[in-house]
């Protein structure tokens, strides 16, 4: 049995639990998505994410618990690193709003009925706490309710908090079809029928993540996928005042500005302020977040980001989103890959296609190869185009596929994938002192000796790799 994973990061964040120095990084150019690690571990911080090369998986550092489970598998994408000197703290990034933000326009009542939901352990009902303290200090009265079921696993949490000038005798929860606020810190919690019975059309601003938080069926099978995202969020526009709502990658935003995702709840909360869907002043709210006394300077100015993105919809677009272990996925053509590409007359997304993979197929062998390859998707291009004139999905699936069948990943290959510099390079970015590296590998010819787990071998064994 382990301690509860949300209470453990809670201790260590405040110095009384050890924090180990170690983190898992899986390599995404090894690794094929099979969901082993998934199986191993039972651990929702092993996140499914799609790539040009098809689905992968991720570490998710900052949730991550650091039990270490998910190594149990037998892939050999996982890394382990251990940060040099004290980065743990240094790497820490810490975005600072240094601009006037304007006060909104009230465009709720001031007797407000708000609804949110969201996932155990990242804070929905310290949000709930925190708006209902700022109502108080702004001389409102204030009645909440919180549901929060098998949260401390993962569970779907919802709060109610109703906001009025004057004292009223009502319960404290908001009925179907009263919410004048939608918060929604989850997507899919978000888009039950169950939750989006709260909202009205001609009453509720929905304020919602769109981050794909990915649930522990997605984690353990590949056959599972998030639902599509425009969907969803058509199911709470049709329920919802839609020109008001207010969408935004609040996980995304949250890991980029402060390598944290538990602030990624205050950014919502901040977007939904700056969409005139709060009837309490900013200043009030920023003073309930320094009287609950918990990461005060990062959730101050998560909430002021949360107000910037509405403010300024296109400083978004600025930022770019770190990911360890990620590998490029548009490198630049060589001669031979540029040619082997312009041979098959492709344009569009299956050019695009093409010059992803082709170059790919050179560093696995050799031009010859890579030939290969490109005369077969000209020739099913060929007849496609003699079949259905301008149609080519047939040939971009075929460009999909056979590379996957062409670049099979065998002890040769994982050496190579391992040695790709993107790796080191993201490794850098997020730890500039540098990092201790341990490949864990578990080589077909030991296991045929009996070996049932696996080895650790440092970055002494790249010579090794090389050969």
């Amino acid at each position: 049995d382990q301690r509860c994973a949300a209470e453990k990061r809670r201790l260590r964040k405040r110095g009384q639990l050890p924090d180990p120095a170690m983190r898992v990084v899986i390599n995404e150019a090894v690794c094929e998505g099979c969901g082993d690690c998934g199986v191993k571990s039972n651990c929702l911080s092993v996140h499914p994410v799609e790539t040009e090369f098809g689905r992968k998986t991720q570490i998710h550092q900052s949730s991550c618990n650091k039990d270490y489970s998910c190594l149990l598998g037998d892939c050999p994408s996982f890394l382990t690193v251990v940060p040099l000197g004290e980065p743990l703290k240094r790497e820490r990034r810490s975005f600072k709003v240094d601009r006037e933000l304007p006060e909104p326009v009230l465009k709720v009542a001031r007797e407000c009925s708000i609804f949110m939901m969201g996932i155990g352990g990242t804070g929905v009902v310290t949000v709930n706490q925190i708006l209902g303290t700022a109502a108080l200090l702004d001389g409102k009265r204030v009645q909440g309710l919180d549901q929060t079921g098998l949260s401390q696993k993962g569970g779907p949490v919802v709060s109610h908090l109703k906001i009025s000038d004057a004292p009223c005798e009502v319960s404290g929860k908001v009925a179907a079809g009263e919410a004048d606020c939608y918060l929604g810190f989850d997507l899919l919690g978000a888009t039950t029928a169950q939750n989006l019975a709260h909202a009205r059309p001609d009453k509720t601003i929905a304020v919602l993540s769109t981050s794909q938080v990915p649930t522990g069926a997605m984690v353990t099978s590949t056959e599972v996928q998030f639902p599509e995202t425009n969907g969803l969020l058509t199911s709470i526009n049709r329920v919802t005042r839609k020109d008001e709502n207010v969408f935004l990658d609040a996980l995304g935003l949250a890991e980029t500005l402060f390598s944290d995702h538990m602030a990624a709840n205050m950014l919502v909360l901040g977007a939904a302020y700056q969409a005139g869907a709060i009837p309490v002043s900013a200043e009030a709210i920023e003073e309930a977040i320094v009287l609950n006394g918990v990461a005060v300077q990062m959730n101050t100015q998560a909430f002021r980001c949360g107000r910037l993105l509405v403010v300024d919809p296109e400083w978004v677009k600025t930022l770019k989103r770190p990911r360890l272990g990620a590998v490029e996925t548009a490198p630049a053509l060589s001669a031979d890959a540029r040619s082997l590409v312009e041979s098959v007359g492709a344009t569009g997304e299956l050019r695009r296609l093409l010059e992803a993979r082709v170059p790919e197929l050179i560093a696995y062998q050799n031009a010859a190869y890579a030939r290969e390859y490109v005369e077969f998707v000209k020739r099913v291009l060929d007849a496609e185009r003699r079949a259905v004139s301008g149609e080519t999905r047939l040939s971009e699936a075929v460009a999909r596929y056979l590379y996957k069948l062409m670049a099979y990943k065998d002890e040769y290959e994982v050496a190579r994938l391992h040695l790709k510099p993107e790796v080191a390079t993201s490794l850098a970015a997020e730890f500039p002192n540098g990092v201790k590296i341990q490949y864990h590998l578990q080589p077909p010819i030991l296991r045929a000796l009996g070996l049932k787990k696996k080895i650790k071998l440092g970055t002494w064994f790249d010579g090794a790799f090389r050969l």
